[in-house]
């Protein structure tokens, strides 16, 4: 049977995606979005964290809120105005959903919330983490533990919650793949040996509707593929796919700095990520190989 699921953050890289798959699978959509936006094809309730609102009427109905609201942590430098921000919209918007549920009577059941891998740290090597790993110690890492923290309370309220520690997710309409393709030519970044935990879209996807559907999944699950490749596999395959010039000469994280500041860490770092735990769950995945995925979403335009 259908559920009727609340989304934050639905308009984004994921949420868009998320969306039709949820409707394909014959469960109802609402989203909450801080402009109203009457062309959609679902119903559009406005918040606004900074102002504690909720537009009423948005929790009816709803057994399931998927939390996916953020600012992006890439999309701009990281002045302290943009921190500030990165840290809020994760957990002040969680604390508002709290705080609405709380005051208000409502039949939610469900919450499954985005969180991410940034939790473990920037750069944490070859080691194979799992969700056990201890929390980093750099600016992400403090945001995701806040984050994931905010979300927790929801728990106190007797309802079903799962994290998702989301990776590098590929997509060709947006986030790491197209950053990667976008100079002239492709090139390795920094040592080009530090990992990348992708996966691909519709597998994250997947697993929203998989932790919606499986009532028994509780708590915090890596969302990551079974193959983490190293940033220069991953451009080289990346490039040999999508016809762009490979150059095996790594861009310099001196450069890398100056251009990008602190966020430079997020692409100079990285981390090796099991997902063990959710295929233990019984989770599946349809994209398990980066060959197959890079072609898969450059013939999909997913």
């Amino acid at each position: 049977m259908g559920k009727k699921v609340l989304i934050t953050g639905g308009t984004g890289l994921v949420g868009s995606h998320l969306i039709p798959l949820l409707q394909s699978h014959g469960h109802e959509v609402a989203i909450l979005s801080r402009s109203k936006d009457p062309g959609k094809p679902y119903p559009v309730f406005e918040w606004d964290y900074k102002r504690e609102y909720i537009e009423e009427g948005a929790l009816e109905g709803i057994d399931t809120i998927i939390h996916l609201a953020g600012a992006g942590v890439a999309d701009q430098k990281w002045t302290a105005e943009r921190k500030e921000e990165i840290y809020n919209s994760r957990t002040k918007t969680s604390y508002l959903l709290y705080k609405t549920l709380k005051e208000q009577k409502h039949q939610v059941k469900n919450f499954i919330s985005a969180s991410a891998i940034g939790y473990y740290g920037l750069d944490t090597g070859n080691i194979n983490l799992k969700e056990t790993a201890p929390v980093g110690h750099d600016f992400l890492a403090h945001v995701v533990d806040a984050w994931e923290t905010s979300t927790t309370k929801i728990t106190d309220l007797d309802i079903r919650l799962v994290q998702l520690r989301i990776g590098v997710v590929l997509s060709s309409q947006g986030g790491a793949l197209t950053e990667l393709l976008k100079p002239p030519v492709a090139a390795p970044l920094s040592k080009g040996t530090q990992y990348m935990s992708w996966i691909h879209i519709l597998d994250l996807c997947r697993m929203f509707v998989f932790a919606l559907e499986n009532e028994e999944m509780v708590g915090t699950f890596n969302a990551v593929g079974p193959k983490p490749a190293t940033n220069k596999e991953l451009t080289k395959e990346a490039a040999a796919v999508f016809g762009k010039t490979f150059l095996p000469i790594p861009v310099p994280a001196l450069v890398l700095k100056l251009m990008l500041g602190e966020m430079a860490k997020m692409v100079i770092g990285g981390n090796r990520v099991n997902c063990e735990k959710i295929m233990e769950a019984g989770f599946r995945f349809e994209y398990p190989k980066l060959s197959e995925t890079l072609k898969n979403l450059k013939a999909s335009g997913q």
